[in-house]
């Protein structure tokens, strides 16, 4: 038997399905109960992060870890790699994919290169008359990768403990940004974090300098964070800085372990746990689609840019040690932490995605 609907009954229908569209948004899918999760294997489960991570081109998700090395993961599984499938060293601090589609990864030992099939190990040359190094933490030849950043030229930079260097597609060229003696790390080392504005100029950071450099193509100024302050509490502790992002308004926002420091170009300003962090050591900082900051460091906190918000246990995320923060394409936030933590926040709660077991495997 055949029914028919008139105009009216139709007309009513596609109003609700359009209303009930609009004001729902994209709808998220479930996640299993059984969803799968990243294993940590060796090590103390006490130790180690989960450090950086990045969304490839086709959607995949990768981790880099202190200890359990690299893990893929494609929405349905995890997939790790260590020293055995290729890698250089099961310790990661930094990851990009560049313009190619090739995936560098930063690791103690210096750096190696993903093309999708295979793990090459790459070979700085570093700068002749190189100072030993005189920090016991970086001797043994190790030769750690902190960040990596591709320029809008399609040069590649690295900060490493063996100073900053320039990849052109061919060779590496060291770049000097000052002679003068480190503090924390190493006569070597003065920078830990690369970043590039949206005018081009390239800035430094890191714990052996004092405040940041910025190389604006031709020379390289020294800003120190004490003199340039306006509103807030100067630096007492920390007069080093990492600068992490450049917001959608232009604000460069720079960290250290003393809060985050928001730059209009003129004049800094600070915020620290008296203004809303969940604590003042700041690790990473990124911006998410809707324009809020994340703040991840001793705690998590989120930013809409009049207060802030404090995620701790009470709201469900179970470690407060983070050293990664990372947006997904749909817009689920990833959060790594010590002991190897992984967990998802989907706008709601935290789900864990890491787990802890224990295996006879060496690094």
């Amino acid at each position: 038997m055949k029914k028919y609907f008139s105009q009216r009954q139709v007309f009513t229908f596609l109003t609700i399905l359009f209303f009930g569209t609009a004001c729902n948004g994209p709808v998220k899918k479930d996640l299993p109960k059984d969803h799968p999760k990243l294993i940590k294997t060796i090590g103390s489960p006490r130790y180690g992060n989960v450090q950086c991570a990045l969304q490839d081109k086709v959607g995949n998700l990768w981790f880099g870890t202190t200890e359990n090395g690299l893990y893929k993961y494609d929405g349905k599984s995890f997939k790790q790699f260590l020293v055995a499938d290729g890698l250089n060293s099961n310790n990661i601090y930094s990851i990009l994919e560049d313009k190619d589609g090739k995936i560098w990864i930063g690791t103690e030992a210096g750096l190696c290169l993903y093309d999708g099939k295979t793990f090459a190990k790459i070979q700085i040359p570093l700068r002749k008359n190189l100072p030993p190094n005189k920090n016991q933490n970086y001797r043994n030849s190790r030769h750690w990768v902190f960040s990596i950043m591709q320029a809008k030229s399609g040069k590649l930079w690295f900060a490493t403990v063996d100073g900053v260097y320039i990849y052109d597609g061919k060779s590496f060229t060291p770049f000097i940004i000052t002679e003068a003696a480190g503090g924390y790390m190493s006569t070597n080392n003065n920078a830990e974090h690369i970043l590039e504005d949206k005018a081009g100029n390239i800035w430094f950071g890191g714990r052996g300098t004092e405040g940041v450099y910025r190389y604006d193509g031709k020379s390289v100024i020294n800003i120190k964070l004490k003199e340039l302050f306006q509103n807030g509490p100067k630096p007492k502790a920390h007069n080093w800085a990492w600068p992490q992002l450049q917001d959608k308004n232009g604000n460069i926002w720079f960290s250290n372990w003393g809060g985050v420091y928001r730059y209009d170009g003129k004049s800094f300003t600070s915020f620290t746990k008296k203004d809303g962090l969940s604590g003042d050591m700041v690790a990473r900082i990124i911006e998410d689609k809707k324009g809020n900051l994340w703040f991840g460091g001793a705690g998590l906190s989120r930013y809409d840019g009049k207060s802030f918000t404090r995620f701790t246990t009470k709201e469900g995320l179970p470690n407060l040690g983070v050293w990664l923060i990372l947006e997904d394409k749909i817009g689920n936030l990833w959060v790594g932490t010590r002991e190897t933590g992984l967990y998802l926040y989907d706008g709601k709660t935290f789900i864990t995605y890491s787990e802890y077991k224990h295996q006879a495997t060496t690094n």
